[in-house]
């Protein structure tokens, strides 16, 4: 029987502090996960994994070493504890290192609230491979898909648990079912291929296997005799299904970690304009039912909801311990921590604000444009902001689609284009990060 993980965490630091370690923190999880995948009605893949994996971070002064391992044997943990200890003797100093203090920790302890783990049962491998050929039996009924590339449903649950020297012990638990497929329409140098698929913490709440391959078909058909586009300026909507990449670029610009190096083009900005008036950028780890929810960071911090925009205007950075200190600034809460490595900054759950229009309404507004589906590869300098993307998807004339594109590039740079987004309203909620399709003025489009 595997012993509870807070045992496991104890046992390590106890280790740690025989060892000669001044300090330290363990993380221990315990997870499983079923995937199942068919192709042309038969089974093509079945993949299961479950293990325990435990790290230990040591500190030693103000110097810190990670080790990790999957076996978790009483001499498993001493072996590691010893050599996390030889190693951190040896590594640089580091001012910014060190455990969060007592009365910074967080009093939530456990998932309580948060709804993270379906409570019922793991689907078994036969449910699963039902599902995926459901799917896949929709998509091919979609006059004009010509073969399905892969239809994969699949489950995974795991259990987290951190402890650490400084009195933080807690962990919680939690579950995620996906279902998707991608289809194929035209043969040889005319294929193009789509995707569809619906990823959810409850099994109740993923949509049905018809309804993911039927989306799967359609939006795959929709692309047959994609062309390249025009070149030239124009005004771009990024689709709701790749818009969150775009707000992705702001979060990394304003993570701690690039800001400490001096790596981001945002790094001059707080306290000024990133987005236009209006627009506000919100992190919530409390949302309940949702995959980037947690009750604490990965140093044992209480987690709250923030604002890093509001109105427009760049108010905080995504901090850790580390990086606050190195900027002088309190930790955010947002400490990312696995196994193998120290914490680092990352965000969690986030919602753009919402506009008052439809996708439609905005293709309709932006009159001739590029409606993006699909990106590919990228030339991002992180210093500067300047971008530069592969893109496929859909030319607009006169508010209306007029034909699928592909084999584009859309250039511009993240400063500028952040200050001219305008949103849609059709963000799903159930999405860690709820962000509007979004329309993009003025870049540059490379096509025929």
């Amino acid at each position: 029987m595997t012993q509870p993980l807070a045992t496991l965490t104890e046992a390590a630091l106890d280790a740690a502090r025989r060892a000669g370690a001044e300090a330290a923190d363990a993380i221990a999880i315990d997870g499983t996960s079923l995937s199942i995948g068919v192709r042309a009605g038969a089974l093509e893949q079945a993949e299961r994994s479950e293990g325990v994996e435990i790290g230990l971070r040591v500190l030693v002064g103000r110097r810190q070493a990670c080790v990790s391992a999957s076996d978790t044997r009483p001499e498993t943990l001493r072996e590691m504890a010893e050599r996390a200890v030889a190693m951190a003797r040896l590594a640089p100093e580091d001012p910014t290192v060190g455990l969060a203090d007592p009365d910074q920790l967080s009093p939530m302890r456990d998932g309580a609230g948060l709804d993270m783990s379906d409570p019922a049962a793991d689907p078994d491998p036969a449910a699963l491979e039902d599902a995926a050929r459901r799917a896949e039996a929709a998509a091919l009924a979609v006059k004009g898909i010509s073969q399905v590339q892969s239809a994969t449903a699949g489950f995974s649950r795991r259990r987290v648990h951190l402890a650490a020297t400084n009195g933080f012990s807690g962990g919680y638990a939690r579950s995620d079912h996906g279902l998707g497929c991608v289809a194929i329409t035209g043969e040889g140098l005319g294929m193009e291929r789509d995707y569809y698929g619906d990823g959810r913490i409850h099994a109740a709440d993923l949509m049905a296997p018809e309804e993911v391959g039927r989306l799967a078909g359609e939006r795959t058909v929709a692309r047959a005799g994609a062309r390249k586009p025009k070149t030239g300026a124009y005004p771009v909507i990024y689709d709701e299904r790749i818009s969150s990449g775009l707000i992705g670029h702001l979060l990394a610009a304003t993570n701690g970690t690039a800001v400490v190096r001096g790596a981001s083009w945002a790094r001059g900005l707080m306290g000024e304009q990133v987005l236009p008036r209006g627009l506000s950028l919100v992190e919530d780890p409390h949302r309940p039912r949702t995959s980037g929810s947690r009750p604490f960071d990965g140093e044992g911090l209480p987690t709250a909801r923030r604002l890093l925009v509001e109105d427009g205007v760049l108010q905080s950075w995504t901090l850790d311990l580390a990086t606050g200190r190195k900027l002088g600034l309190p930790s955010t809460a947002n400490a990312s921590r696995g196994i193998s490595a120290p914490p680092s900054p990352s965000a969690g759950n986030l919602a753009l604000t919402q506009g008052d229009q439809s996708l439609d309404e905005l293709m309709r507004e932006m009159g001739t444009g590029l409606l993006i589906t699909s990106m590919i590869g990228a030339s991002i300098n992180a210093t500067t902001g300047d971008y530069s993307r592969g893109a496929s998807g859909f030319w607009v004339e006169n508010g209306e689609i007029a034909y699928p594109v592909n084999e584009c590039t859309v250039a511009g740079n993240l400063r500028d284009m952040l200050l001219t987004i305008r949103p849609a309203n059709d963000a799903r909620p159930h999405l860690s990060r709820v962000v509007p399709s979004l329309l993009v003025e003025g870049l540059t489009l490379a096509g025929a």
